[in-house]
């Protein structure tokens, strides 16, 4: 009796290993494995030097306490462990900058990207002319860094330099009750272009397909924006929310000129603040504790917004 032919299954069978793997799968292998490694080492590199290593070094900063041998003793640093993270959480004037920022996000931030996702529609319109000077026009602030915008704005609303003295004479925008906001205007002139050009790439990024499908069923430049537009560029408006939450409670550059203006702004005005004014003093241990707890907020608020519109675009 004869042996039955094999078939190809079968012979794919009897040619895996002990791991179940085929032939082509043991002999695959990187054809260029140094060329993986020049083009990925200097971000490795980089990475590790100007990300990685600050936050060890932040990290253990925090964990040691100065001690003096007598009152007028040499001072040395040891390991004191969590203390630092004790006087943080008692730090009245450090929680209270953080509470003014997050009032401060929770206003602007929708407010700006109202704005950008408004210019963005208007300049991915066909009915809109002039949309290279438009787009120029929109995205130049961000040009201009925040410290000179700060100080282009701090003589608009100072009453006796602005040249809008009728209004700053009656409401004084460098106050205490208006200072927030004032600043607050500054920040979205500067990143309203910014995160316009980032929506906008995405409306670019739209098949013109969807849109001459929409226009034949009927539907107008309104109902195409409202009903294709806005949906599909979601993404990159949580991208943009993401980038402004971290920027939100990183604010330093404007409220740190705002000071030679308002005597409302206070070294401890924001939590960046905060630390800076507090390693100058020096005490870089308790500065380098502020800076982990602020890095931890920061991740938890950027961490639990994108879960919570991920699961808002599941539901959808």
């Amino acid at each position: 009796m004869t042996a039955p032919a094999s078939t190809p299954a079968v012979a794919r069978a009897a040619a895996r290993d002990a791991t179940g793997r085929p032939p082509t799968a043991r002999r695959r292998r990187v054809q260029h494995p140094w060329a993986i490694v020049a083009f990925v080492a200097p971000f490795a590199v980089m990475f590790t030097l100007f990300y990685l290593v600050p936050i060890g070094v932040a990290v253990w900063q925090s964990l040691l306490v100065i001690e003096r041998e007598g009152t007028f003793g040499e001072a040395r640093e040891v390991f004191g462990g969590l203390s630092q993270y004790v006087l943080v959480f008692q730090n009245e004037a450090f929680w209270t900058s953080v509470g003014r920022v997050l009032l401060f996000g929770i206003v602007q931030v929708p407010v700006m990207l109202g704005l950008a996702l408004l210019f963005a529609l208007l300049l991915d319109s066909p009915l809109v002319k002039g949309k290279k000077f438009f787009r120029l026009a929109f995205f130049a602030p961000y040009a201009v860094p925040g410290v000179i915008a700060a100080i282009m704005w701090g003589f608009l609303y100072s009453p006796n330099l602005s040249p809008f003295e009728a209004l700053t004479s009656r409401v004084d925008l460098l106050s205490a009750d208006f200072v927030l906001w004032a600043i607050a205007n500054v920040v979205t002139w500067v990143f309203v272009g910014y995160n316009m050009l980032i929506i906008y790439s995405t409306l670019l990024a739209i098949p013109q397909e969807i849109y001459e499908a929409a226009r034949i069923d009927g539907a107008g430049q309104g109902r195409i924006a409202w009903s294709i537009k806005i949906p599909l560029v979601r993404p990159a408006l949580v991208l943009t929310a993401v980038l402004s939450i971290i920027g939100t409670l990183q604010l330093l550059a404007e409220p740190q000129t705002f000071r030679s203006f308002s005597s409302a702004v206070t070294s401890t005005y924001t939590p960046n603040m905060t630390i800076y004014a507090t390693s100058s003093i020096p005490n870089v241990s308790l500065a380098a504790a502020f800076s982990v707890v602020l890095a931890l907020a920061t991740f938890v608020l950027s961490f639990t917004f994108l879960r919570f519109t991920r699961r808002k675009g599941a539901d959808a």
